[in-house]
């Protein structure tokens, strides 16, 4: 079994030690680099091509959201998975936007981090489920485009594109929406596809994040 390839970016040195020992832990995980910047992180990305880079967004003396956008600019199949101490809604908000593929606490660095290494590397989105519960509240600019376009472009898609978009905000992957509504892992990406373009939308975080602005995962929060 191939092992997931993870890039440690953080500048501290003894979280990174932690980290490592627990992710090389794992039978199908292993750290293949370092890095205490968000240069460094840039760099290493480039030159390893690791499946994920666990990046702290908050490194000191350094932009961790422009280090997300390059690494991804570099290496659009490597997934970012932002690392930080900040309990705040709004940093996921800039991480999806500069194209993460989720979020976690530093608090949670266990079985939660562990979790979301492997749904991010199957093509998911990470997001905790206060956070999400968070973001489900449009912005004002938000709410002003949905008036627009956004209302008759969802009525664009269909029962099972709907679905697929919701199973996508919700986190899951490509197999596990193919295994739930009963079809294949291709048809799913077929529908992943005519979503994207009906709505006008590129990249799965725009779809994650227009799905929660839509609210439609409201009846999972009742």
């Amino acid at each position: 079994m191939d092992k997931i390839r993870v890039l440690l970016a953080d500048d501290h040195a003894v979280l990174r030690a932690g980290l490592q020992l627990l992710l090389n832990s794992q039978d199908d995980m292993e750290v293949v680099g370092e890095a205490a910047t968000g240069a460094q992180a840039v760099a290493q990305a480039r030159q390893l091509h690791p499946d994920i880079v666990l990046l702290d967004i908050t490194m000191s003396g350094a932009d961790g959201l422009e280090a997300v956008r390059d690494i991804k600019e570099d290496n659009p199949d490597t997934k970012v998975l932002a690392l930080t101490m900040h309990d705040d809604e709004s940093y996921l908000r800039h991480v999806l936007e500069a194209g993460g593929a989720g979020y976690v606490l530093k608090r949670s660095a266990d079985t939660e981090l562990l979790s979301a290494i492997r749904v991010v590397h199957q093509g998911g989105t990470f997001l905790h489920p206060e956070h999400a519960k968070a973001l489900l509240g449009p912005t004002v600019e938000t709410a002003e485009e949905l008036e627009k376009k956004g209302s008759d472009s969802y009525d664009l898609l269909s029962d099972r594109e709907q679905q697929v978009l919701k199973l996508l905000a919700l986190g899951h992957t490509n197999k596990q929406m193919a295994e739930k509504l009963f079809i294949s892992v291709k048809t799913v990406e077929t529908y992943r596809a005519r979503v994207r373009e009906k709505l006008g939308l590129r990249g799965r975080a725009a779809l994650v994040r227009y799905a929660l602005q839509r609210g439609l995962l409201a009846d999972e929060e009742e």
